[in-house]
């Protein structure tokens, strides 16, 4: 549903793959050619780092997951939607008029008083591209110039929330060990679920969701 936005050497990739096949100077054998170079430029990329697809959500430590977050269980998600798209969802479904919209909103979770917090984060997927390395590297030793220093490499981001829920009596909700995990669990799920699903931040629908 929600995956990376492609980065910029995989755009140059697929803009020129179009160009390639409609050029009508180049022949058909020599836009297969081309067409097969890129394709193993695109498989033989070497991931260095790789940022999880955490769609379904995630609950482990979340200074595991970035050392500068708290020590202390989160449910963590993919975030595809533009910047501070989670931020307006909180503060329209329960209504805090921009005040305290990512610090201990209260909530009720099976007649229950909790509180939620997040934060939002991003991790980077970064690989090596071999086949413009190599190609560079025989032109070179052939006595030209190397022409695809800017596609060695290639990254992009992917977002996440970091969602943190609080019992009234300061224990982490999230924590396996919690009494209540599972209904905090099942409740983190749902939230994200509806702001999955929700591209209009209509007051009346969500407030009419929390009752």
């Amino acid at each position: 549903m929600l995956k990376h936005i492609p980065s910029f050497f995989e755009s140059k990739l697929f803009i020129l793959g179009i160009v390639i096949v409609a050029h009508k100077e180049i022949t058909y054998h020599m836009k297969a050619t081309l067409l097969l170079v890129l394709f193993l430029i695109v498989t033989s990329c070497i991931p260095t780092a790789i940022a999880p697809d955490l769609e379904n959500g995630k609950i482990i430590r979340a200074k595991k997951f970035k050392r500068k977050l708290p020590n202390r269980y989160a449910y963590i998600f993919t975030d595809s939607k533009k910047a501070d798209e989670f931020y307006h969802y909180i503060n329209t479904k329960y209504n805090l008029n921009y005040q305290y919209v990512q610090s201990n909103v209260p909530v009720i979770i099976n007649e229950k008083q909790f509180y939620i917090s997040f934060y939002e984060t991003d991790k980077k997927t970064q690989t090596i591209n071999l086949i413009p390395i190599l190609i560079d590297a025989k032109r070179e030793s052939n006595g030209n110039e190397a022409v695809l220093r800017d596609i060695y490499s290639s990254e992009w981001n992917r977002w996440y929330v970091i969602l943190l829920i609080t019992a009234e009596n300061f224990q982490d909700g999230l924590n396996p060990s919690y009494s209540h995990y599972k209904e905090v669990k099942e409740f983190a799920e749902s939230l994200k679920d509806e702001y999955y699903r929700t591209s209009n931040y209509n007051q009346t629908i969500l407030q009419a969701s929390n009752k």
